[in-house]
């Protein structure tokens, strides 16, 4: 169950760096909102997946998981690069975070 708070937690880590850049600069209310409570969300699972996870462990695949999907939404939806070195590179965070799953 640890693992897939710590999916989650990720997954709103996410959510709100991609929040951040809609928010424009705190300007806009409704994305403001929603990438404060991302933040709260994503640090509070973070928080309970640390109950039963070692704390480099849990801390590396928590900001890998929100590297590579902010990096692929960033991609989609604000079309930034989609060159072959950034998704090899990519690829290896991936690489990485599969690793640290099977060693824990």
């Amino acid at each position: 169950m640890a693992w897939v708070l710590l999916l989650v937690a990720g997954l709103f880590e996410v959510a709100w760096a991609i929040g951040l850049k809609y928010t424009q600069g705190f300007t806009r209310l409704v994305p403001t909102l929603l990438t404060l409570a991302s933040m709260v969300a994503s640090v509070g699972l973070l928080g309970l997946a640390l109950k039963q996870l070692p704390v480099g462990t849990a801390y590396a695949v928590w900001t890998g998981v929100g590297a590579v999907g902010t990096a692929i939404l960033g991609v989609v939806l604000l079309g930034e690069p989609a060159t072959l070195a950034r998704m090899a590179c990519i690829g290896l965070i991936v690489a990485g975070i599969i690793g640290l799953k099977f060693a824990a």
